[in-house]
């Protein structure tokens, strides 16, 4: 046991957490396998761990619709994975050490560090405080305002149990629901309040625990707001409004239901429409959102808004003859490489994950199989209704997608390669580019 501690201690805070987030996936499809889980038929342990793991990584996609498939107690489960999955193992097993009255070490704080992608170590417990406390708050009352919604088509106990499912599921942009049927929530495309409700968990959930603090922090005044905030709300705004009226102009929807999938898009995983039969123009939408996904330090995936915005920054400068910044501040070189970094090797699982689907399933479309590809990799857990009827090693291969997803191509690849600095000193020279 000791020396189990010591090659656990000598492990980096990356390795340990992704380490752990395959370890609660493999424990979760444990229980999902209990007969006490499972209505009817026992679950095929593929279709367990594609679930486990779409929980986890707070995905959405599933091979079998929770509500049909599962107990009371499994989809318990479900919600405690989507938590733990959401806010991360470290940040919870630290609250739960905070509530116990236990002293929070170096090692556990730079866990959560790790985990939130924050830059200090100051004020670490009261930030995981904080953190506990908005996700209480605004989960519960996300229960409460849709309670009455789900009240209308369900028994009390029932449309409680929902409510609160589906406020977990929303905060921590999982996208699983358990109303059966697999319809997600077309049934309530024209439900305004619902509509809200969701969305304003999904947004809080989407852009990042440090960014609510912030704005709570200064009160909502904007030009008081940290850099990171200022980009992360901008971008936010402007991809969900633009992909709001994009899908509006190509799709035969309202405005409204246009607005819900455009919010969704950003690795939430609900629909109020049928994705199966957008046209073509609304699918490359919502693929490019997908991919974009929520902002850092969130309960979402994606290449983060961030990333994004770093891009477009470097486009504008090339052209303005400009430094690379916003908002009247400079951006250091480093957000550059990594951003053109985190993109590349989103871009590369999502093409070799496509190709691998292509190639095991020759009898769905291209269009379908990319789709369903960059929903597993940016943890959106939108389908065009193909995923229960894909092949076992297909699932393995979403499964994988999704793990990659949650825990960052970036993050996984620095796990294994680790090259000390090379002493030799080269001569520079230029290479022709474009």
């Amino acid at each position: 046991m000791e020396n189990f501690k010591k090659i656990v201690k000598r492990q980096t805070p990356a390795r340990t957490i992704a380490v752990g987030f395959a370890a609660l996936i493999l424990s979760g499809t444990v229980l999902l396998l209990l007969p006490v889980a499972v209505q009817g038929a026992r679950l095929p342990g593929v279709d367990a761990l594609f679930t486990a793991t779409s929980a986890v990584c707070v995905t959405g996609l599933v091979t079998v619709d929770p509500g049909d498939t599962f107990t009371l107690f499994g989809q318990a489960v479900l919600a405690v994975l989507m938590q733990l999955g959401g806010l991360g193992i470290s940040s919870v097993s630290m609250g739960l050490a905070i509530a116990a009255g236990r002293r929070i070490g170096f090692r556990g704080r730079s866990l959560v560090r790790e985990a939130l992608n924050v830059e200090s170590f100051e004020g670490m417990v009261k930030l995981v405080r904080a953190i506990m406390a908005m996700t209480l708050l605004v989960e519960g009352i996300g229960a409460v305002a849709s309670y009455p919604v789900f009240a209308r088509d369900y028994p009390p106990l029932r449309a409680a149990w929902i409510s609160i499912f589906h406020a977990v599921a929303s905060f921590n942009n999982a996208g699983l629901d358990v109303l059966g049927g697999g319809h997600s929530l077309i049934p309530y495309c024209s439900n305004v309040w619902l509509n809200l409700v969701t969305e304003a968990m999904i947004v809080l959930g989407g852009i990042g625990f440090m960014v609510v603090l912030d704005v709570l922090r200064c009160r909502g005044r904007f030009r008081k707001l940290t850099l990171h905030s200022k980009v992360v709300l901008t971008t936010t705004a402007v991809l969900i409004l633009g992909g709001a009226l994009l899908l509006w102009l190509t799709e035969p929807i309202s405005f409204l239901a246009a607005l819900f999938q455009s919010i969704t898009t950003r690795t939430a995983g609900f629909s109020t429409i049928d994705i199966g039969a957008m046209t073509n123009a609304g699918l490359l939408v919502v693929m490019i959102l997908m991919f974009i996904g929520a902002s850092p330090g969130s309960t979402g995936g994606g290449i983060k808004t961030t990333t994004f915005f770093v891009l477009m920054q470097e486009v504008r400068i090339i052209f303005s003859k400009r430094r690379l910044g916003a908002f009247k501040r400079r951006l250091p070189k480093e957000s550059l490489d990594k951003a053109a970094t985190i993109t590349l090797l989103g871009a590369v699982v999502v093409f070799v994950g496509t190709f691998v689907l292509c190639v095991l399933e020759p009898q769905l479309s291209f269009v379908q199989l990319l789709f369903e590809q960059v929903s597993a990799y940016s943890t959106a857990g939108l389908s065009m209704g193909i995923t229960a009827g894909l092949h076992p090693a297909s699932k393995a291969v979403l499964i994988a997608t999704m793990f990659i997803g949650r825990v960052g191509a970036f993050t996984l690849l620095s796990l294994w390669v680790t090259r000390p600095e090379p002493s030799a000193k080269y001569t520079e020279e230029a290479i022709t580019i474009g």
